[in-house]
């Protein structure tokens, strides 16, 4: 089988690799879709992230979809040829950590296309693709595209369940990247009165207005235009920041009122955080990493037509064309979410 492979910086190769059918409790799916993510670009544009480097090829991806074309002993539930979205998410079970909830936490996760550990964890984007069948949650009704947003949804979902009830409120989400826009979504359908959303990229904000914000700003041509929001300590209930800036950060807090909420989504390194104005006005700020047990709940909010993230994919290009739609997913002039056709 072929898969997409990342040797070092700019040096990302489809490669064939073997593969074994599916051992007792898993699945063998054959991948129709892989999503870009920006720890993807990371890998491909600079070799890693903060501390973290590549040390050896890996594969890359973990927002994908496909069909199941084999079944391991013991499987039920699922059936030959099913649509599901996989879930990248792999707990011991057993840690200090699972064992307390925080599955997300897990001392020994198994993520898809982590360089964290050594060896690495190989990602998703291979044509065929053996999984736990726990994984796996079937997507009927969804176009393999929509079935591959269940992971950076799932991102979000649990992003807001550190916000906390935002019925009635007003949110700002600085950054409108792919997990920008999906907040912006999700506020909505969790009964936000009023989303502001920011961006430098007018693209960007074209479509945060088309999955529910009320305003958009371009903060790179109007600096000022948050000040509008700080009489009074503040205008917004909750920020989400999804742009991994400190910049953003700051002037954001600046417009969040007292005892309101803060959740830090993007990650662009470490920041320097406004403490005084934390302090002054009481604000939560909340980190939030990852998921688990939302992943299935993103695809029932797509099943049901809760949400529609339709309009989030921009390009979908061919498995041979995988160094080009990486090139692409780096240009936010012109993609948003690109994914990858691997029929």
């Amino acid at each position: 089988m072929r898969a997409v492979v990342i040797h070092q910086k700019m040096d990302l190769r489809i490669d064939e690799r073997e593969i074994s059918p599916p051992g007792p409790g898993e699945v063998q799916v054959r991948l129709a879709v892989g999503g870009i993510c920006g720890s993807d670009l990371h890998y491909y544009q600079h070799g890693g992230f903060g501390t973290v480097r590549l040390k050896e090829p890996m594969i890359l991806g973990h927002e994908v979809s496909g069909h199941i074309a084999a079944l391991g002993e013991g499987v039920s539930g699922l059936s030959m040829g099913d649509l599901v979205a996989i879930s990248p998410s792999r707990p011991c079970g057993h840690c200090r950590y699972c064992a307390s909830g925080m599955r997300n936490q897990c001392l020994n996760m198994r993520f898809y296309g982590s360089a964290m550990p050594f060896p690495h964890i190989q990602g998703a984007f291979r044509e065929l693709l053996n999984c736990d069948a726990a994984q796996c949650v079937p997507a009927a009704g969804l176009s393999p595209g929509e079935a591959a947003l269940a992971e950076p949804f799932s991102v979000i979902l649990h992003a807001a369940r550190q916000a906390g009830d935002l019925m009635g409120g007003r949110v700002l989400v600085t950054g409108c990247g792919p997990i920008g826009v999906l907040a912006i979504a999700e506020a909505r359908r969790a009964g936000a009165i009023e989303i502001v959303a920011t961006d430098i990229a007018d693209a960007a904000l074209t479509l945060a207005g088309r999955l529910g914000a009320d305003r958009t700003i371009n903060v790179a041509s109007d600096p000022d235009a948050l000040e509008s929001y700080l009489p009074n300590k503040g205008y917004f209930d909750a920020m989400f920041e999804c742009s991994g800036s400190a910049a953003a950060l700051a002037q954001g807090m600046a417009g969040v009122r007292p005892r309101g909420v803060v959740v830090q989504v993007g990650l662009g390194g470490d920041m320097k955080v406004p403490v005084q104005l934390l302090t002054a006005k009481e604000l939560r700020l909340h980190g939030t990493f990852r998921f688990h047990e939302e992943f299935p709940l993103a695809v029932e909010f797509m099943r049901s037509g809760l949400v529609d993230l339709k309009p989030m994919i921009s390009h979908t290009l061919a498995l041979d064309r995988a160094v080009e739609a990486f090139d692409l997913a780096g240009d936010r002039s012109q993609a948003m979410k690109v994914q990858i056709d691997f029929n």
